[in-house]
């Protein structure tokens, strides 16, 4: 079994920062692909960045150049540094990693942090 636990989230200032943590944890042998995503209400669920375990990275359109997401392979661990936030960034962010635990990949979810961007 594999957890994935968020922190990080809260309610920021327009033009602030925030910074999100994500920890795998349980039977990993190996992490592939790591990235955040995000749900609005009312809203589906869309990707926000992700990251491959050779460090390539991929970004939404509407975060590029505001957000950073970076990973510490040694800590299982995922972040996202979200500099210049907008209201519009309003929503629960959510890590996912894909986990090789010997008999496969699985997708894993966390169970979702809320961040609430003020104007």
């Amino acid at each position: 079994q594999v957890q994935l636990v968020e922190s990080g989230g809260g309610l920021v200032q327009a033009g602030g920062s925030l910074r999100l943590s994500c920890a795998a944890s349980g039977r990993i042998l190996s992490i592939n692909d790591m990235g955040w995503y995000r749900q609005a209400p009312g809203k589906q669920r869309e990707l926000v960045a992700v990251t491959t375990s050779s460090g390539s990275t991929n970004y939404a359109d509407s975060v590029k150049g505001r957000f950073t997401i970076s990973r510490d392979n040694a800590k299982n661990t995922v972040y996202l540094q979200m500099n210049s936030p907008k209201p519009e960034d309003t929503a629960v962010y959510y890590c996912n990693a894909k986990v090789f635990s010997g008999s496969g990949y699985g997708q894993y979810w966390g169970q979702g942090t809320q961040v609430t961007v003020s104007s």
